[in-house]
């Protein structure tokens, strides 16, 4: 079953940059645990392929369960991207969802209300340019290494 972030209402903020064909980078803010680096490979799928999204949880709660429920997951976050979109199926309003498994596979999902994310703008994309690239160049060497790690683990 999915980690649904208390129905997201524990994720703050944060941005995802897919600029560079084939990864998503980021840094998502999430309640008691704080800001999490993201390193996924894939892309994002639609109008926001090869673009930067930033988003603000308006339905926002800090709340001292999240301390219990999120203790578990992986920081920085490295792995698969599964859906990233902001209309991820025909049938759904569109809204943004994000949805990923980590290395040691366990299964994320966000979903946001329509009006909380963005493609970012010219002057956030310069924001967050200088955090993108240190991303990348910190976890890309950490991808395949923590898939072995974790798979000798299982096997002890």
């Amino acid at each position: 079953m999915a980690q649904k972030f208390g129905n997201s209402r524990w994720v703050q903020e944060g941005f995802l940059d897919n600029r560079q064909d084939g990864t998503v980078v980021g840094r998502i803010t999430f309640a008691v645990l704080g800001a999490i680096d993201f390193y996924l490979t894939g892309n994002c799928r639609g109008e926001i392929s090869g673009k930067v999204i930033r988003f603000k949880n308006s339905r926002f709660a800090d709340e001292d369960l999240a301390g219990q429920v999120l203790g578990d997951v992986e920081s920085p976050q490295i792995g698969d991207a599964s859906l990233i979109s902001f209309d991820p199926h025909p049938h759904l309003v569109p809204h943004p969802y994000i949805e990923w498994f980590s290395m040691r596979k366990n299964h994320y999902r966000i979903e946001l209300v329509p009006e909380d994310a963005w493609i970012a703008t010219e002057a956030e994309i310069a924001e967050i340019d200088a955090a993108s690239r240190d991303i990348r160049d910190r976890l890309a060497p950490q991808y395949g290494s923590k898939s072995r790690s974790a798979d000798e683990s299982e096997g002890v």
